[in-house]
């Protein structure tokens, strides 16, 4: 670990960092053993605690665009509901020096409060005390704060400042990652986990926020990696920056760790307040359901005309999905995942009469909306992430299949793309299917088919719903008639009509069940409403096991 994650080259020295046990008592103070002195002692603890960190510390945290542990909490939660625990711990460690500093706090603050009335816990890793590194007291407070929000059923929001493991503290600190990353994954699916990336996170450090569900990082300030620039070029040669190898950017758009890059603190804090409101307390609940007051908007013959004109002509143009799904969910509103990271294939949150709905749609904007490996571990992560948590998913499907290539299949698209097989079968949740346009081969049956237990699965007229499209089928269908015809052009465009007509469209699907309505755009709306309005009530249950074995 130590090599792994050293702290930062600008972290303030241990010197750095007042002693409070050494700190003299004010001249008019009153008399030690006295009441008024034990009160003025713990006045004096308290105030030692919350400027932990030296002024000078904070003066490079906040030149840096950075902000202070308690400057973080401040912006989440809610005004005056934060009751800090462990205020007055400290570390215990000896050798290198380190006995001779003990700041209160140890390097990282911890409690509860409230976001928007709810409770949550919290923890923020303070960079101005020992570079934020994690010893064996600092790490007790985590496994403390996280042990408490499993006992009380509340999400636990991480804030990661820090230079990973403290050095001084040797395997002690080991243990102590060891400890968080265990209750990470046993938490895992229970409570809602999201972790913050406002500063440096290496080496063992990452794999607790990547147990965690969202990971929001922000831009300039936040670095993740495994082993840093120094030591990729020592070992490897490779040069690389600090942004260029674990920033938001490359974490946002290449590795699909982090699933938002905000643009600022306060952006990444307030994604992480709005994302709370889509999330229950815990997987024995239900999400919080806004009050959503206009029955215009609710009778079930509202239709939206626009949607009617959206599917172009043409089967090879593209249209943005989220013109779709901001038509469908309550007032437009939003809240997209992993935006920059497999673009083909768009997640995140909405609500449908004030109840929140994960919606989950391919994108035709992007690889013309086919499904690769990325973009079926991005999606399969989420449905899981919305099972878990009591979350009905709604799918849009306009899919012509998986994409193609040598590279793809060596790297796996078999297995990695089975993962979103296995996540929609494995849901129990209420499920929602809207064919908008194509729904070809092995990809139809992916993307919440009625096979895999779609529970309401509607199609537009315009949906194509076949093993593969037209003109494929047509020239291994026709190949020896399209080679000796006279004009295989007009035979092709012939034969992809009578394709079409036959079954490149819900009708055939609609016959057998498959589909439980040929719904007009216009109306899609009404019809999930009513959808979800039937299924609010679903039980089901999956045969007793251990844990299943999903294709890792």
């Amino acid at each position: 670990m130590a090599d792994e994650a050293p702290a930062p080259q600008d972290a303030p020295a241990p010197q750095d960092t007042p002693a409070p046990q050494d700190a003299p008592a004010p001249k008019d103070a009153p008399a030690p053993h006295t009441t008024a002195g034990k009160i003025a002692d713990l006045a004096r603890r308290r105030e030692e605690a919350v400027h932990a960190g030296s002024a000078q510390a904070v003066e490079k945290q906040h030149k840096r665009g950075k902000l202070t542990a308690r400057e973080r909490i401040d912006l989440l939660l809610d005004p005056g509901s934060f009751t800090e625990l462990d205020e007055l711990a400290r570390h215990r460690a000896h050798g290198f020096g380190i006995e001779q500093t003990r700041p209160y706090g140890d390097g990282v603050v911890t409690g509860f409060g409230t976001v928007d009335g709810r409770p949550v816990c919290v923890f923020s890793q303070d960079f101005t005390v020992f570079g934020g590194s994690l010893g064996e007291v600092y790490g007790e407070k985590i496994v403390k704060i996280m042990d408490h929000a499993m006992k009380t059923g509340c999400p636990v929001v991480g804030i990661n400042d820090g230079g990973g493991a403290r050095i001084q503290e040797g395997v002690v600190a080991l243990g102590l990652f060891a400890e968080i990353f265990y209750r990470n994954v046993h938490a895992s699916g229970v409570i809602p986990q999201i972790s913050l990336i406002v500063g440096p996170c290496a080496g063992g450090a990452v794999y607790s926020p990547a147990i965690t569900d969202f990971t929001l990082m922000v831009e300039g300030t936040s670095h993740m990696f495994i082993t840093g620039p120094d030591v990729i070029k020592t070992v490897t040669g490779e040069d690389v920056t600090f942004e260029d190898l674990g920033g938001a950017h490359a974490h946002g758009a290449k590795s699909g760790v982090a699933h938002y890059q905000a643009s600022g603190e306060q952006d990444c804090i307030d994604f992480a307040r709005d994302l709370l409101s889509y999330l229950p307390s815990n997987n024995m609940e239900d999400a919080p359901r806004l009050e959503y007051g206009k029955p215009a908007d609710l009778t079930l013959e509202a239709t939206d005309e626009e949607l009617d004109t959206l599917i172009p002509d043409s089967p090879n143009q593209p249209y943005d999905m989220h013109e779709i799904i901001t038509r469908v969910v309550d007032d437009g509103e939003f809240l997209e995942i992993h935006a920059a990271f497999a673009p083909n294939i768009v997640v995140g949150f909405g609500r449908i009469e004030g109840s929140s709905v994960g919606v989950v749609a391919n994108q035709p904007m992007h690889f013309a909306g086919t499904l690769d490996i990325d973009a079926s571990e991005k999606a399969a992560r989420f449905v899981r992430t919305c099972d878990a948590f009591n979350i009905p998913i709604l799918t849009f499907v306009d899919v012509p299949g998986f994409l193609p290539g040598v590279t793809q299949e060596w790297q796996g698209i078999i297995r990695r793309g089975a993962k979103l097989i296995y996540a929609y079968a494995e849901a129990t949740v209420p499920k929602v299917t809207v064919i908008t346009r194509k729904a070809y081969g092995g990809a139809y049956d992916v993307m919440g088919s009625k096979h895999l237990g779609g529970d309401m699965n509607l199609a537009w007229p315009t949906a194509q719903i076949a093993v593969m499209g037209a003109q494929g089928a047509v020239n291994i269908l026709y190949r020896r008639e399209l080679a000796g015809a006279d004009a295989p052009d007009a035979l092709r465009a012939e034969k992809i009509t009578e394709y079409e007509d036959t079954l490149a469209n819900p009708y055939i699907a609609a016959e057998r069940g498959y589909v439980d309505a040929v719904i007009r755009p216009a109306e899609t709306r009404p019809a999930v409403t009513r959808a979800l309005r039937t299924l609010r009530t679903k039980r089901q249950t999956l045969p007793p096991k251990k844990h299943g074995n999903i294709p890792l």
